[in-house]
């Protein structure tokens, strides 16, 4: 494995077989963060019209389960056309912070509540509050927050993708953004709305496959490798 971590080869040969899929389907009218465009999919061309079968989608880069590249919020950042596959699939690290409330900033000592987490992460950190069973109700809205902190601690200790089951890791509705700034800030990358965590290992390969859009995000097929 190269020394960044993000080598996946030697962790495949461990995989059994198994396969999850951590995303949300992008389906017409699907809650989206607010004031992102909103989801439309419609049939363009149909068997019985057309002979084959096409759909028309309208939706933002932002859509669904999905990563922030750095030009997300950072001015003259990485865009997703300089992220390459290979930084978003690797080892994870699973860190379950139960128990939140509406609205509620977990700091450091939330993250480690199960036990000191190690000096030196994974390249990936998947942060499971329990929300994903909010996402189609309007209390998706009010999900906790990651504090800047910690989010500033897991950048030192060597992560490069936060992986969280919420809208966003800072507060949906807010005007600061000082998670994406610890992160995107230090050129490192975000996943969003990640679902089906329960059970997962705490030590897990996972892949974030991004649409090639070259921009500031783009949806993504998240898998766990079980």
């Amino acid at each position: 494995m190269p020394a960044d971590g993000t080598g996946t080869a030697p962790l495949l040969d461990l995989w059994s077989g198994g396969l999850r899929d951590l995303s949300h389907s992008i389906e017409d009218g699907m809650p989206v963060y607010p004031g992102d465009p909103s989801v439309h999919v419609r049939a363009a061309l149909t068997l019985g019209s057309d002979g084959v079968e096409v759909a028309e989608i309208h939706m933002g880069s932002h859509t669904g389960t999905h990563v922030d590249a750095p030009s997300h919020t950072v001015e003259g950042g990485r865009a997703m056309a300089d992220v390459p596959l290979d930084e978003l699939v690797g080892e994870a690290l699973v860190v379950r912070v139960p128990g939140l409330a509406d609205g509620e900033i977990y700091d450091w000592s939330r993250l480690e509540a199960a036990g000191p987490l190690p000096r030196s992460l994974p390249p990936i950190v998947v942060i499971d509050t329990g929300w994903a069973r909010w996402f189609g109700d309007e209390r998706r809205n009010r999900h906790p927050a990651l504090a800047p902190n910690a989010a500033r601690e897991l950048v030192r200790r060597g992560m490069r993708v936060l992986a969280v089951d919420t809208l966003s890791p800072d507060p949906t509705g807010g005007e600061a953004f000082p998670v994406h700034e610890a992160v995107l800030g230090a050129d490192r990358l975000i996943v969003e709305n990640l679902r089906g965590l329960e059970g997962l290992p705490s030590r897990v390969v996972v892949g974030f496959f991004a649409l090639a859009l070259g921009g500031d995000g783009a949806p993504v097929r998240a898998v766990a490798f079980l």
